[in-house]
């Protein structure tokens, strides 16, 4: 089965009460429209994974990040395909979030980060993502 690498940007801020939250975005194409993902994407030969994060959220969502921690990594099978994806903390540096690649989006707190249909690789993240947001 083919492996294919990506990354996917777990971006965090502070809401105005204080209270940490996560950015989410729904996809807005193909087999998945409609489920909810970390945003990033392929990783590309000669790229370090921090690169690869940069470009991608750069070219989804027209913003400017810095990436932190690697949060972890999850292994998933998709019917067609293996995917190992590296999760890494981020911050925006500067830009919007505009969605110029997905349906939707979102900044969900620990309380309802559970609430949208994630991803099934994605889902492997969610218990790091919510202690770090009730952290």
């Amino acid at each position: 089965m083919k492996t294919i690498p990506v990354v996917a940007a777990v971006i965090f801020r502070s809401s105005v009460d204080g209270k940490k939250q996560v950015f989410a975005t729904q996809r807005g194409y193909g087999e998945w429209k409609g489920w909810w993902e970390f945003p990033g994407g392929k990783i590309e030969a000669g790229e370090t994974p921090q690169d690869a994060l940069v470009r991608e959220i750069r070219e989804e969502l027209a913003t400017e990040i810095r990436v932190g921690e690697k949060i972890g990594t999850v292994e998933y099978d998709y019917p067609s395909f293996h995917l190992s994806m590296q999760c890494f903390a981020c911050e925006v540096v500067s830009g919007r979030l505009e969605l110029l690649e997905h349906e939707s989006a979102a900044w969900l707190s620990a309380e309802n980060l559970r609430s949208v249909k994630w991803l099934p690789a994605d889902e492997g993240v969610l218990d790091s993502v919510e202690t770090a947001l009730r952290g």
